[in-house]
C-alpha cells in the first residue's frame, strides 16, 4: 500500500512537468522533496527498483533548479546541501545519465557529450560509469517488465500498452528533451544504449522508442518552434507516442518521390495522401508527415507537418502481418483533407526532405543499437544452452568447433557495436555521421542476421520451436536489412562518402 501511494504521488508530480521547472518553489521545498527521493531509491521491496526511473526525473529537475538557485546565491541553505558529502552520495546513489546533476547547459536545444568528459576519454566500446549505470536500469526494467510478456505480443501481434506506459513511467521516452522542458536531457549516445538494451529483450518495443526518441523529438527539438516545444514535449514524455511519417506505395528507397500533398489555403494547409509503413501509428497520438507544398518543385517542396491523432481526416488503416517484429504495429496512414494551421508547419517550408535525411542518418544509427541488442540477446539465450545440453557424453559447449563458432559471432557483435557507439558519439560531438551511420547499419544489421540465424543452427531441433526465443531473434532482425534503408542503400551511401573523401583529399 504505501509503494502505491508513492507510486501515485510521483507519477502525479511528474505530469507537472513544465510548471515543476517554471514555478517558483521555495528552497526548502526542493530540498525536502530531493531528501524523500532519497529515502524512496532505499526502501526495501522490487517495486522500488521500477520508480527509479521516476525519482530519477524528478530528481534531475529540482537538482537543476537547486543548483542555479544556490550559484546566485538565493539560497544559502541550498548550497550547503548540495555541497554535503552525505548528500552527494545520496543523490549519487539515484543518479543515472538520465539525470545530470549540476547542469550548466542554458540553451535548451544544447545536448551533453554523453558521460561527460570521462566518455572522451574512453574507448570506444567502454561505458562511463553513469552510462552503466543507466544500462543496468533499462536492463533491470526490460528484463523484469517486458520479457514476461514478449510470446504473448508476439503471437497476438499486439503491443502491451502497459508496457508503453511503463516506458513513459520509467523516464524511457523522450530521453532527449531537455530539462528546461522538464526533460531527462540525456544525450544521443545515451538514448541508444536505452534502445540497445531494450532490443535484447524485445526489438519491437526497442523500435517504437527508437522512433518516438531519435526521430521525433529529436525532430521537434531541432526544427520546432517554442510553442510547439511547450505543447507536444510535456505529452510526448508523459503518455503520447509519437510516429515519423514519409514513406508511401511509391516512395520507399526512393524516399522523395512521395505523392501526399498538402494545399494552402489562407492560414491553413490542408493535407492529402497515404502513407505505408508507418511505426507505432496504431496507437500513436502524433504524427509528424511528410507532405509536398508545390509539387511542381519536386522534392524542394517537402514539408513536415506535426499532426494530431484526433485531426480531421486522418484515418490508421491496414495494420500489417509482418515475418518479425510483430508486436510492433505497422500500419497504412491515410490523410483526407486534413486541415491544419501554419503554425503545425515543423521547420522552414520546403526544408522536409533536409530533415528526414538528417533523421535518417540518426534513425539509421539507432537501428544498428536495435541490430547489436538484438544479436547479443540471441547470444545470451544460446550460450547457456549449449553449456547445459549434452551430448556424446558431454555438454555442447566442450566441442572446440562450437566454442569457436561462439567466440567468431561474440567478435562480430562486438565490431558492431563499436561502430555503433563510434556513429553515436559523433553524432553527440556535432561530426558529419552520414558514412559512419550507414556503415553501422550496414554491418550490424548483417551482423544480427548471421549471428540469429548460426544460433538457431547451433541449438538444433529447439532453436527451430516457439519453445526458445531464437527463432523470434532470427525474424525480427530481417527488418533490420530493409527499414530506414535497405543494405544496398547503405552501400551505396558509403560509395559516394568515399568518392568525395577521394575527391577531397580527405
Amino acid at each position: 500500500m504505501y509503494l502505491q501511494m508513492q507510486r501515485n504521488n510521483v507519477r502525479t508530480r511528474l505530469k507537472q512537468r513544465p510548471a515543476v521547472i517554471e514555478r517558483d518553489i521555495s528552497p526548502m521545498a526542493i530540498k525536502s522533496t530531493l531528501q524523500e527521493l532519497c529515502s524512496l531509491s532505499h526502501k526495501p521491496g522490487s517495486d522500488t527498483a521500477c520508480l527509479k526511473g521516476l525519482y530519477t526525473i524528478m530528481a534531475a529537475r529540482l537538482l537543476n533548479r537547486a543548483w542555479q538557485l544556490s550559484q546566485i546565491g538565493k539560497s544559502p541553505c541550498l548550497k550547503d546541501f548540495l555541497t554535503s558529502r552525505s548528500t552527494c552520495h545520496q543523490i549519487r546513489s539515484i543518479n543515472t545519465p538520465l539525470a545530470r546533476t549540476r547542469s550548466t547547459v542554458t540553451d535548451p536545444n544544447q545536448r551533453p557529450v554523453p558521460g561527460g568528459s570521462q566518455a572522451r576519454r574512453l574507448p570506444g566500446n567502454q561505458l562511463s560509469e553513469d552510462e552503466l549505470m543507466m544500462k543496468e536500469m533499462v536492463a533491470k526494467f526490460a528484463k523484469e517488465q517486458i520479457s514476461p510478456l514478449v510470446r504473448e505480443m508476439d503471437e497476438k501481434g499486439e503491443t502491451d500498452m502497459g508496457i508503453i506506459q511503463a516506458l513513459f513511467d520509467n523516464g524511457l521516452m523522450g530521453t532527449e528533451i531537455p530539462e528546461v522542458y522538464g526533460g531527462p536531457a540525456a544525450s544521443f549516445f545515451q538514448s541508444n544504449i536505452i534502445i540497445e538494451e531494450l532490443a535484447k529483450v524485445d526489438a519491437s518495443i526497442a523500435v517504437c522508442n527508437d522512433v518516438h526518441n531519435t526521430l521525433v523529438t529529436t525532430l521537434i527539438l531541432q526544427h520546432g518552434t517554442e510553442e510547439q516545444k511547450r505543447k507536444y514535449f510535456p505529452r510526448l514524455m508523459t503518455d503520447t507516442v509519437g510516429s515519423f511519417c514519409l514513406s508511401e506505395a511509391n516512395a520507399g528507397s526512393d524516399a522523395f518521390a512521395l505523392e501526399s500533398k498538402a494545399i494552402q489555403d489562407g492560414d491553413f494547409y490542408f493535407i492529402s495522401g497515404s502513407k505505408m509503413w508507418i511505426t507505432s501509428a496504431a496507437f500513436a497520438g502524433v504524427f509528424l508527415v511528410m507532405a509536398n507544398v508545390d509539387l511542381s518543385a519536386g522534392y524542394r517542396g517537402i514539408t513536415t507537418f506535426i499532426v494530431d491523432r484526433d485531426t480531421e481526416g486522418l484515418t490508421v488503416g491496414k495494420k500489417e502481418d509482418k515475418l518479425g517484429l510483430r508486436a510492433s504495429p505497422t500500419c497504412e496512414v491515410h490523410f483526407d483533407n486534413v486541415r491544419v494551421h501554419k503554425s503545425q508547419i515543423l521547420g522552414q517550408i520546403g526544408h522536409g526532405y533536409k530533415y528526414a535525411i538528417s533523421m535518417l542518418n540518426e534513425g539509421r544509427i539507432g537501428i544498428a543499437a536495435q541490430m547489436v541488442g538484438l544479436a547479443q540477446g540471441a547470444l545470451d539465450n544460446t550460450i547457456p544452452y549449449l553449456m547445459e545440453r549434452k551430448q556424446f557424453k558431454q555438454p555442447l559447449w566442450d566441442f572446440q568447433a562450437v566454442q569457436h563458432q561462439v567466440a567468431h559471432l561474440s567478435t562480430q557483435v562486438e565490431v558492431a557495436r563499436i561502430m555503433t557507439y563510434n556513429a553515436a558519439r559523433m553524432k553527440d560531438a556535432g561530426l558529419p555521421i552520414v558514412k559512419e551511420a550507414a556503415m553501422a547499419k550496414y554491418f550490424s544489421s548483417e551482423v544480427a542476421t548471421l549471428v540469429t540465424s548460426r544460433c538457431v543452427e547451433l541449438m538444433g531441433g529447439v532453436g527451430f520451436t516457439k519453445d526458445y526465443p531464437i527463432e523470434k531473434y532470427y525474424r525480427d532482425c530481417k527488418a533490420g536489412c530493409i527499414y530506414e534503408g535497405a543494405s544496398n542503400i547503405q552501400l551505396n551511401t558509403i560509395a559516394k562518402c568515399l568518392q568525395a573523401e577521394l575527391a577531397t583529399g580527405n
